[in-house]
């Protein structure tokens, strides 16, 4: 019961909400009591079809496209928000690049680096600057919400591996930083999922993700609802005295 309640008044804005973990994160929000803005990039269908599940629980929901490689994009979304909610008390930045999916293996090295640089480093940093100048004209301020890797802080051998600990590392760093500068009226925290169910394990080699699950403490992969209880719980009051922490959804499998 407290869970469903510990959102009750407040605005969320998750990014990229249209499948995944932040489809989860927006669906546990408005079942913690939050009204809910949720962006998608290419998916307005699933984008809908959360917004849709969204007012089924009695919350208000605004749906918008945003590509968060383009600050003027981002700077209409803030507006956007404003004129339907009034304010925004916690900002998600989700939306990531995908670089381990089949549909992603024609990107050479490069394209990829390129992606997530302008995604997830370039595309957080952005919405955060915005979400900041938002929630300073806030008479409570609010919390902005970044999203890492768990294994950025040890590393992980192969190429992608590679270039996505660069990039969520530059997040993280990012990100502590911010939550210097903004405190006390913002905080700022990370998520650092680790091993999820997402598109990519849906699609991995069976036995191989059995080996996964094996060496994970927790001795199973994460679903992307285990990822929106962290996200719930630092949107809320509850988690008040948080700011510039880092939470590893991931099983224990980096400590």
């Amino acid at each position: 019961m407290l869970r469903r309640a510990m959102l009750n008044g407040k605005v969320v804005l998750v990014t990229g909400a249209s499948s995944g973990i932040g489809r989860a994160i927006a669906l546990a929000c408005a079942e913690a009591g939050a009204d809910v803005g949720l962006t998608y990039r290419a998916n307005r269908a699933g984008a809908e079809a959360t917004a849709e599940r969204i007012r089924g629980l009695g919350r208000k929901v605004e749906v918008a496209r945003l590509d968060v490689s383009r600050p003027e994009e981002i700077d209409a979304l803030a507006r956007r928000m404003k004129e339907a909610f009034g304010r925004v008390d916690t900002w998600i930045n989700n939306a990531g690049a995908d670089i381990v999916t089949p549909q992603a293996d024609r990107l050479s090295r490069v394209e990829k680096l390129d992606l997530l640089i302008a995604v997830d480093l370039r595309g957080t940093m952005f919405a955060s600057w915005t979400a900041v100048e938002l929630m300073q004209g806030q008479p409570d301020g609010g919390s902005i919400i970044n999203m890492s890797w768990d294994h950025v802080t040890q590393g992980m051998e192969g190429e992608n591996p590679g270039l996505y600990a660069a990039v969520k590392g530059g997040v993280l760093g990012f990100s502590k930083s911010l939550a210097r500068r903004v405190a006390p009226r913002i905080r700022v925290n990370v998520l650092a999922p680790g091993w999820i169910e997402t598109a990519f394990g849906e699609g991995a080699e069976p036995e191989w993700k059995r080996r996964v699950a094996e060496s994970i403490p927790l001795r199973r992969w994460g679903r992307p609802e285990d990822v929106a209880g962290a996200a719930v719980f630092l949107a809320s009051d509850a988690a008040s005295y948080l700011t510039g922490q880092t939470i590893m959804v991931n099983g224990g499998d980096v400590m």
